[in-house]
């Protein structure tokens, strides 16, 4: 009877995609309410202090512009002071390494901190981008399923990454992009067939919802346009991918030096991002395009309007207006940023090569339209985000064709002039190669002086055969040993196989040997600093099961012998401490929000 009851429950897939759906519906309701807030401060702040100050009517009053996202920064300092590091700066890689490296455990209040604290910076007319922060206001919803159903690890990262699925889908009225950006950005690539089933179900459903409310057009609109000469396009295409992934890497060399400059500069933290507004209200007095997402300029450069000299110009000014922006502490992403300046690229090529070949190419809102792909590509190392965005956005297959060429060109020419996307240069920086897992990060973090065993015998090299398998009787463990000379520095090692090879041959010629004749001079050794990761791989690649760990590799003293079995202990040692602080930093989140 139970066995007959126990069938008529719904199984594991079938928990998943109804956990999916409600993440997925919440993901839609969070995304409406935090493009109503976003609309809002810009109507009323933005927009209203424009007709306030008289800036519309310009002369001196364009002066009184950067008022306005100042005023933006600092509403923001309550919020800073109350929330310290929860609020200021680009958020995005903070919001990986929750996901990827610490369990994935996001406070519930992160949903508030996200939509007021981005919609004071954007709506104000900071140069900054929505779709990071709806990414992290869906996942922090999805964190918030996980921690209600309690679960962990890979099933709590799923959940997150539905929601992250859902948060970018409805904002672009783009579910398969959203799947993509989960699969891609949050999850790295390391996700399985199986976890497709939550990001569509969470995708779709947050897109119906927000369909509902906004209707189906899109954040902006792209033209159908369509490719004029194949033979002539294509190659202009891939020049202009090249030229992206320069630019690309050049955003990121921006971005972070910005940021680190920001750091470093001794003034209290609450004024420097009302110092970075100063500077984007500035430049918005001649430049008014740099200001906010950009999305209404994004839409006329793509229908061939403002093909000018000003688009380069464009280019250069939100680099580095959104470096500013969210290297101060402001508030935002780098996505709308990003299509933005991929805009501005593309723009300024079409309107070159237009002007070389018009009866051969398409008008400059085409190759707009491919530059927003390539540079999102290039700076995020995601093309088939940007490829299906593009796509569903034009739902053109004719331009599909020279957007994936140029957004696989683009994200190649990118990695191999840097392999750090613009999310995982703090991860490079601290030694750290999020795309290799949690279980990487966690042997990376240990040191190899924490595992060896102090316990160890040496032999002379002058010591003859019969020392030797003294020494092998003796020893209760170990089947290598350290060589070392009058010094007592290391010089070779010497296992059980070398000593079984000589036993076999005569008396006289074992009375002849030393056991500095017998031994492997060409050794591997490891220091304390290095790391069980790196130890790990030399076990796998050399097939051993002992690596002698000395003082330094220049003054090779032997400080003890490190064992396969201990890395592994100390690994599964830390792995149960992460597991005990992360069940009572859920404990602690649960109490606190």
């Amino acid at each position: 009877m139970k066995k007959h009851l126990r069938r008529l429950l719904p199984g594991d897939n079938t928990r998943l995609l109804a956990v999916a759906t409600f993440i997925g519906l919440m993901s839609g309701i969070l995304n409406i309410i935090f493009r109503i807030t976003v609309k809002f401060i810009e109507e009323f702040f933005f927009k209203g202090g424009k007709e306030v100050l008289h800036i519309n009517e310009g002369g001196w009053y364009l002066l009184l512009l950067p008022l306005i996202p100042v005023a933006g920064m600092i509403l923001l300092i309550p919020l800073s002071l109350l929330f310290p590091g929860e609020v200021n700066g680009y958020g995005f890689t903070k919001f990986l390494r929750k996901v990827n490296l610490e369990g994935g455990y996001i406070r519930s209040r992160t949903i508030f901190l996200k939509i007021i604290s981005t919609a004071l910076t954007i709506g104000t007319g900071n140069s900054a981008g929505v779709e990071g922060p709806i990414a992290q206001i869906g996942g922090a919803m999805g964190s918030q399923v996980g921690q209600f159903f309690r679960v962990s690890g890979d099933r709590m990262k799923l959940y997150i990454a539905a929601g992250c699925a859902g948060g970018i889908a409805g904002m672009f009225n783009a579910p398969i992009a959203g799947i993509f950006f989960a699969a891609e950005i949050v999850l790295l690539g390391t996700y399985e067939i199986s976890s497709f089933s939550a990001l569509i179900t969470a995708s779709a459903i947050s897109t119906v919802v927000t369909r509902s409310y906004f209707g189906e057009a899109n954040i902006f609109v792209i033209p159908q346009y369509h490719v004029v000469n194949h033979f002539i396009e294509l190659p202009l295409y891939a020049l202009l991918a090249v030229i992206t992934g320069f630019i690309a890497v050049f955003h990121i060399k921006v971005f972070y030096s910005v940021r680190d400059f920001y750091k470093n500069l001794k003034i209290p933290a609450q004024l420097k991002p009302i110092t970075g507004a100063l500077i984007v209200g500035t430049i918005g007095i001649v430049f008014p395009q740099v200001m906010g997402d950009g999305y209404h300029f994004i839409e006329a450069v793509l229908y061939g309007s403002e093909m000018n000299k000003l688009l380069i110009s464009l280019v250069i000014l939100k680099i580095f207006a959104t470096a500013v922006t969210l290297g101060s502490g402001g508030a935002g992403g780098l996505f709308a940023p990003a299509l933005f300046i991929g805009t501005m690229i593309g723009g300024s090529f079409g309107s070159f090569v237009h002007r070389l070949f018009p009866d051969m190419t398409a008008g400059p809102g085409a190759y707009a339209s491919v530059g927003i792909g390539a540079f999102l590509a290039a700076s995020t190392h995601a093309p088939l985000t940007a490829i299906f965005l593009l796509f569903e956005m034009t739902g053109n297959y004719e331009i599909i064709v020279p957007a994936m060429l140029a957004s696989i060109i683009g994200t190649i020419v990118a990695t191999k002039l840097d392999e750090d996307s613009i999310d995982t240069v703090d991860f490079s920086r601290e030694g750290i190669n999020i795309h290799e897992g949690r279980e990487v990060a966690i042997m990376n973090s240990l040191k190899v002086g924490l595992a060896i065993t102090e316990d160890v015998n040496f032999i002379s090299e002058k010591a003859n055969i019969n020392q030797l398998l003294q020494t092998f009787s003796e020893s209760k463990s170990g089947f290598y040993f350290p060589v070392i000379d009058e010094s007592g520095k290391m010089t070779g090692i010497v296992s059980m196989t070398d000593v079984k090879q000589i036993i076999q041959r005569d008396s006289k010629t074992r009375a002849e040997q030393t056991v500095g004749s017998i031994c492997h001079r060409d050794i591997i050794m490891l220091t304390p600093d290095d790391t069980l990761y790196r130890a790990m791989q030399l076990f796998d690649i050399k097939g051993i099961e002992e690596i002698p760990v000395v003082e330094s590799l220049e003054e090779p003293w032997v400080v003890g012998m490190l064992k396969r079995r201990s890395v592994i202990s100390a690994y599964n040692r830390e792995v149960l401490k992460k597991g005990i602080s992360e069940k009572v930093g859920s404990i602690r989140v649960t109490s606190q929000v």
